[in-house]
């Protein structure tokens, strides 16, 4: 097993070289290791997708901060690849207990960690602008102080909480980059011109979540928006999910013709005796 200096080397050299590469989003042990055998060089978390293992709504509060620094060990451990760890707000307000989330993550083995800009109270979903740089150069004054600094990414929520500010997206964005972010994430953004507006305008790797974009978008075009990263959020769990809920329905209805769809044991053993 690679060192986290060697995993952090690795993740931070993805954002520099040139071209777009794909971080997905696993969310247990297993799907950790389907991905890094399908060659994948880097992998994320996603919060929608371990909440769906416990049964929860995905949210702010949904699960505690100890289960998801828990839950971060456990990727992190699961793979060589280096893990970025999506920590939501970093369950707090506060922006020194918001970098205590960041530094706890680190230590849990992560190569990069992210925090939102976004509240959890659907009265006032987004923090007010100069709280929300405070709380990312907090942020990432803790990522960069660990014995193995880790890259911080910092997240503009305007457009999954029904602010399609573009404007202001891009002036929180640029702000993030002067707190010290490493990496930018405006999630929500859906058009290909609107991507490539964002890009243009910040001076840092950029990722785009792909749950959120227009699914006909190529990883050639993004990264030729001047896209760096490209996440999937939740979505590989909400599709492992439907076809769950797929499979049920002919069940109930007495069918089992799903099962010709089904990864077949021999690949998985391979996969899993590695």
């Amino acid at each position: 097993m690679s060192s986290q200096a060697q995993r952090v080397a690795r993740f931070r050299a993805l954002h520099e070289r040139p071209g777009a590469f794909v971080i997905p989003n696993p969310w247990d042990i297993g799907t950790a290791r389907i991905l890094a055998a399908a060659g994948f060089e880097a992998l994320a978390t996603t919060s929608l997708g371990f909440a769906n293992t416990l049964g929860r709504v995905d949210g702010v509060g949904a699960v505690t901060r100890d289960e998801v620094i828990a839950h971060c060990r456990t990727l992190a451990e699961a793979t060589d690849l280096p893990l970025n760890a999506d920590l939501e707000n970093c369950y707090a307000d506060a922006p020194k207990e918001a970098a205590e989330t960041i530094a706890m993550a680190a230590d849990a083995g992560v190569a990069g960690a992210s925090i939102e800009d976004s509240t959890g109270d659907a009265k006032n979903p987004i923090y007010d602008f100069r709280f929300a740089v405070e709380r990312v150069a907090a942020a990432v004054e803790a990522a960069h102080a660990r014995p193995v600094p880790i890259l911080l990414t910092a997240r503009a929520e305007n457009y999954l909480h029904g602010r399609p500010d573009l404007d202001d997206t891009v002036k929180r964005l640029l702000a993030f980059a002067e707190a010290g972010a490493d990496v930018l994430y405006a999630p929500g953004l859906r058009d290909l011109a609107t991507i490539r507006h964002v890009a243009a305008a910040v001076p840092r790797p950029i990722n785009v979540v792909m749950s959120a974009a227009d699914p006909t978008i190529t990883l050639a075009a993004l990264a030729e928006a001047g896209v760096k990263r490209v996440s999937i959020g939740g979505a590989l769990s909400r599709l492992a999910l439907a076809a769950v809920m797929r499979a049920a329905r002919e069940m109930r209805e007495g069918g089992f013709t799903w099962v010709r769809d089904t990864m077949p044991a021999r690949d998985l053993q391979a996969i899993f005796a590695e």
